[in-house]
């Protein structure tokens, strides 16, 4: 609140007023690099969100020195991803896009086979934001390291960062991506890390502001924000696993008893605590989604940036599901407002209107 009143000035600017707002980004930056476990501030650049991220990262690697470099990325990646790889492919860069297992998760092996001497960049998301599955990612950072050295890897942990330790040297990446709004800090406002002396070309084009990574005037407020946010999150980590971990079960234990069929998508015990991807036979998402929205529970078919699209999601698609079976699958989140009473009555929820349909 207090950089709502005092931090309004551009921080390109010389004079005292665009000095205070610098200030409070240059400390910002410093706060972000130490929570990620990053060597020094330099390697925090400053974004609009995670979309802008991921598409520094993908877009940034593949085109740096003017090359058309070749990008590999998994085939749940978030769209923001998938689609900054088909816009350099767009350009001549080739791009390899690696299948994952029925449960969603990508074999190491096969990303660094995917890999040449020619591959400047792997993608490969820290945790899948539909059905929360946990890529093994720091097993795909040895069999880089092994495959081609040479080869960044960059990880969207935009989903994973309010329940899981995201050190960027443990995780063993050049590049990652976080947006403030997934866990709790303000929406338009997002970060990637950038290991120092790996080279982007910019995708925002204009001044010389984040190191001349990306241009357009610094958002110092949202800034502040997001890593007040990051401080809370990391301090309030291992609580909010055990009680939204124990909300999250609970749930889903109180619908399988009663609810022929019901199916977990993904990786049971390896997921993010805050996701339920549950399959319904027989019903199909469309329908219960008005009827549970009508009666006051908020829910998801595929991701929340595709929540008004009916086709099929291309991460249950790449987990060998048919059309008919995607279209039984919704999402369920929790988050640190996740109280008993809210489970007990969204399942009440759940329950009620499945039996109606029945």
């Amino acid at each position: 609140m207090e950089r709502l009143r005092d931090v309004f000035g551009n921080p390109s600017g010389v004079h005292g007023v665009s000095r205070m707002a610098k200030n409070a980004l240059e400390e910002a930056r410093e706060g972000a690099a130490a929570l990620l476990g990053a060597a020094r501030p330099s390697e925090i650049v400053f974004t609009g969100g995670g979309t802008e991220a991921d598409n520094l990262a993908v877009a940034g690697a593949a085109l740096a020195g003017g090359g058309r470099g070749h990008v590999v990325v998994s085939a749940v990646e978030h769209k923001a991803v998938l689609e900054s790889a088909a816009f350099v492919e767009r350009l001549g860069a080739p791009v390899t896009r690696v299948a994952v297992d029925h449960l969603g998760l990508v074999d190491p092996d096969d990303v660094a086979a995917a890999t040449t001497g020619d591959t400047a960049v792997v993608s490969v998301m820290l945790a899948n934001n539909e059905t929360g599955a946990i890529q093994p990612l720091a097993d795909i950072a040895g069999a880089l390291r092994t495959a081609n050295p040479s080869t960044l890897l960059h990880t969207d942990a935009v989903q994973a960062f309010i329940s899981e330790q995201v050190d960027v040297a443990g995780l063993g990446v050049d590049l990652l991506s976080l947006a403030a709004h997934k866990f709790g800090g303000p929406k338009g406002v997002g970060l990637l890390y950038v290991r120092d002396g790996v080279r982007l070309e910019p995708v925002v084009h204009g001044g010389s502001q984040e190191m001349g990574r990306r241009a357009g005037t610094g958002n110092p407020m949202g800034v502040v924000a997001m890593v007040a946010a990051m401080e809370a999150t990391v301090a309030d980590r291992q609580a909010f696993r055990d009680r939204v971990g124990a909300a999250r079960d609970g749930f889903e234990h109180r619908l399988a008893a009663d609810v022929p069929g019901l199916a977990v998508n993904g990786p049971a015990d390896r997921r993010l605590v805050q996701h339920s991807h549950l399959r319904f036979p027989g019903h199909t998402s469309e329908t219960l989604l008005i009827r549970f929205d009508q009666a006051g529970l908020a829910a998801a078919a595929g991701s929340a940036c595709q929540s008004g699209a009916v086709e099929v999601s291309h991460v249950l698609a790449a987990m060998g599901m048919g059309a008919t079976e995607a279209a039984e699958a919704i999402r369920f989140s929790f988050g640190w407002t996740t109280v008993p009473e809210d489970v007990e009555l969204a399942a009440k929820i759940v329950l009620g209107v499945v039996e109606d349909l029945a």
